[in-house]
């Protein structure tokens, strides 16, 4: 069950936030893509035992990319939790963590190689990280 929002314009801000291509990973993808990289884009890995939906994937190399929000996904350096409505957020932002773990767990398990970057990290950082994991 989610909590009443705080004001309307709470409400309307969660509502714009995306689920998928969003700008840090439109820019990684726009930068693979110049670098000749040809990959899949949020598609949905049913692996034993977990659903995994990986930002970019790279099929034939089995190399799985996701670009985490600082916010969802708890970032070490940006992450916090709000002070509005903790009772919601603190289980939800630690679901999301878990969940990522999980998710971590059954695309190596299945043979995968995952690449998690932060959504402040440089997209070409991002891009030079994930070239190392391609090239091996």
């Amino acid at each position: 069950m989610h909590p009443a929002p705080t004001t309307a314009g709470r409400s309307r801000n969660m509502r714009a936030i995306r689920r998928s291509n969003t700008k840090p990973e439109l820019a990684v993808r726009r930068l693979l893509h110049a670098a000749g990289y040809r990959y899949r884009v949020d598609l949905r890995l049913d692996l034993p035992g977990a659903r995994v939906r990986p930002d970019i994937v790279f099929t034939r190399r089995k190399v799985a990319v996701f670009i985490d929000s600082c916010f969802f996904h708890c970032c070490p350096i940006h992450g916090r939790v709000p002070a509005a409505n903790t009772g919601y957020w603190q289980p939800k932002l630690g679901r999301n963590v878990e969940r990522d773990r999980l998710a971590d767990e059954a695309l190596r398990a299945a043979g995968w190689t995952v690449v998690r970057a932060w959504s402040h990290e440089l997209p070409d950082d991002v891009v030079e990280r994930v070239v190392a994991v391609l090239a091996t």
